[in-house]
C-alpha cells in the first residue's frame, strides 16, 4: 500500500494535550511516525499539503442510533456511515434501542453483517442489557460479548428493578464488560418534556426537576460499590450530579461519564416557542447548569463528548411539545457544536479531542484516538475557523431533525481518514 505523507499539519495531539506544526507518515492503514514540521516526505509517498490546517484522530462517537433493524426510513448504516464521514467520525458505537432491540446474538450478528456492508467508518455495536429493554430479565451478556457487543444497555429506560440491575452488573463485572445507564429517577421522569422551573411554567410544559438525575446517579453509585462492575454513564447534564460523580471517582470506582453536545451549547431557553427539534432526553437544562458541565468536561471529570445522534422522522417531531418524539440528529454537526466551546475559549483542542477521540478509545479498550506511531490511521483534517450557516436539508443523514437548522457555525471537516483510506473529501 502506498504511504501517505501529511505536510504542513496543525497537529491536534490529545494525549500530550499538545496543539503544534508537524508531519504524519502513514502506511498500511497505521501510523508510521509523527515529525516535526521541517521533515521531508519520503519519495515514494503521497503527499497531503494539509495548508496549516487541524489534523487530529478521528472522533470516536459512543452512543449513535442506526434505525436497523424496523425503522430504516429514519437511519440506515449507508446514510449513518455516510453522515459519520463527513463529520469527521471514524468510529461510531452503535445503541440497541431499534425494533426489536439488539438483544440476541443473531439480530446482533445482523446488525454487524449489514454495517460491514454498508458503512465507510468502523461500527461497533452495543447490545441491550435486559431483554426488550425492559428491565425484567437480563439478555445473555456471556453470548452477546462472544458476537462483537462492546458495551450493555437500555439506553434511556432505567432498569427500575434495583435486583435485577444488581444481578446484571455483577454477571457483568464477572466477564468485564462494560455497562452504560441513563441516569434519571425514573418516577420524576416520567411525562416530563422539559426541565421543570420558570420557563416550564411560563410554557405549561411538564417538568423534571434536575435532582432526579442526582438521584439516579446515587442509586446506581451505591451499586457500584456493591457489584464492583465497569460503569459509564451516557449523559450527566446537571451540576447537581457532578459532586456524586467527583466523590465515585475518588472513592475509585470504575465510573465514566459522557454528556452530549447539544448539553455542552445549548440551553433550555432554547426551547422558545415550542420548538420540538430541541426537545431532547434527557431534556435541555439551565444556562447554570451548561457551564457547570463545559467546566467539567474541561477539567476530566465529564470523560465523553459525544452526539447523542438520534434521528426522528419529520411525522414523529412536527407534534405539540408534548406528544413531539425526543431526539437530535448530531453525526454531522459534533465537530462545528463543540468547537463553540474552543471559540467561546472554555475548552481548548487537544482537551476536546481528549474526549471525543482518546477517551471513548481507552474506555473501549480500542488503540484509536491517538496521534502515535502504530495506533491505526484513523484521521481528520477539519478547519476550526471556517464559517458556514448550517441547511438541514443539506445534512446526508436521512433524518433531519438537527437543533442547528440555521445556526451560524465554524469549524468544517476536509478529509477522513478510515485506516488510512480516505472516505471524505470536502468538494
Amino acid at each position: 500500500m502506498t504511504a501517505t505523507f501529511f505536510a504542513n499539519a496543525r497537529l491536534i495531539d490529545p494525549v500530550a494535550l499538545t496543539d503544534s506544526l508537524g508531519t504524519i507518515l502513514i502506511e498500511d492503514g497505521v501510523i508510521k511516525a509523527v515529525y516535526d514540521d521541517a521533515t521531508a516526505p519520503p519519495k515514494s509517498a503521497n503527499v497531503v499539503d494539509c495548508g496549516g490546517m487541524c489534523l487530529a484522530p478521528g472522533i470516536i462517537d459512543i452512543g449513535v442510533k442506526v434505525s436497523e433493524p424496523g425503522e430504516r426510513h429514519k437511519e440506515s448504516f449507508r446514510s449513518a456511515g455516510r453522515a459519520a464521514a463527513a463529520g469527521g467520525v471514524t468510529t461510531i458505537v452503535t445503541r440497541p434501542d431499534t425494533t426489536p432491540a439488539i438483544d440476541t446474538p443473531e439480530t446482533l450478528e445482523f446488525v454487524e453483517r449489514r454495517a460491514q456492508q454498508d458503512a465507510p467508518v468502523h461500527v461497533l455495536p452495543m447490545a441491550a442489557l435486559t431483554k426488550g429493554r425492559e428491565g425484567r430479565e437480563m439478555t445473555e451478556i456471556g453470548f452477546l460479548q462472544d458476537a462483537g457487543a462492546v458495551a450493555f444497555t437500555d439506553c434511556d429506560r432505567v432498569v427500575a428493578n434495583t435486583k435485577v440491575f444488581s444481578r446484571a452488573l455483577t454477571y457483568a463485572r464477572s466477564l468485564d464488560a462494560l455497562v452504560i445507564g441513563h441516569v434519571q429517577e425514573p418516577g420524576l421522569s416520567e411525562g416530563a418534556a422539559v426541565t421543570s422551573g420558570k420557563f416550564a411554567s411560563l410554557r405549561g410544559l411538564p417538568g423534571v426537576n434536575p435532582m432526579a438525575e442526582r438521584m439516579g446517579l446515587d442509586r446506581d453509585i451505591s451499586l457500584l460499590e456493591m457489584t464492583g462492575a465497569r460503569y459509564h454513564v451516557d449523559q450527566i447534564t446537571t451540576a447537581r450530579a457532578l459532586p456524586a460523580l467527583e466523590r465515585a471517582k475518588r472513592n475509585g470506582l470504575k465510573i465514566t461519564a459522557g454528556v452530549g453536545v447539544h448539553h455542552l451549547t445549548l440551553n433550555e431557553l432554547d426551547v422558545a416557542d415550542y420548538r420540538t427539534f430541541f426537545k431532547l432526553k434527557p431534556p435541555l437544562r439551565s444556562e447554570e447548569d451548561r457551564v457547570a458541565v463545559v467546566q467539567a468536561v474541561a477539567e476530566g471529570l465529564i470523560d465523553i463528548i459525544c452526539s447523542m445522534h438520534t434521528p426522528q422522522d419529520e411525522e414523529s417531531k412536527r407534534l405539540p411539545f408534548e406528544e413531539a418524539a425526543s431526539g437530535a440528529v448530531g453525526l454531522e454537526t459534533l465537530l462545528p457544536a463543540a468547537l463553540r466551546l474552543y471559540h467561546a475559549e472554555m475548552i481548548g483542542l487537544p482537551q476536546l479531542f481528549r474526549a471525543m477521540a482518546l477517551n471513548p478509545a481507552r474506555l473501549l479498550g480500542l488503540a484509536a484516538g491517538r496521534l502515535q506511531a502504530e495506533a491505526p490511521a484513523d484521521l481528520i483534517l477539519f478547519d476550526p475557523d471556517a464559517p458556514f450557516q448550517l441547511d438541514r436539508t443539506e445534512l446526508l443523514s436521512k433524518s433531519k431533525n438537527t437543533p442547528f437548522d440555521g445556526a451560524r457555525m465554524q469549524g468544517r471537516v476536509l478529509g477522513t481518514w478510515v485506516s488510512g483510506q480516505r472516505i471524505w473529501e470536502k468538494t
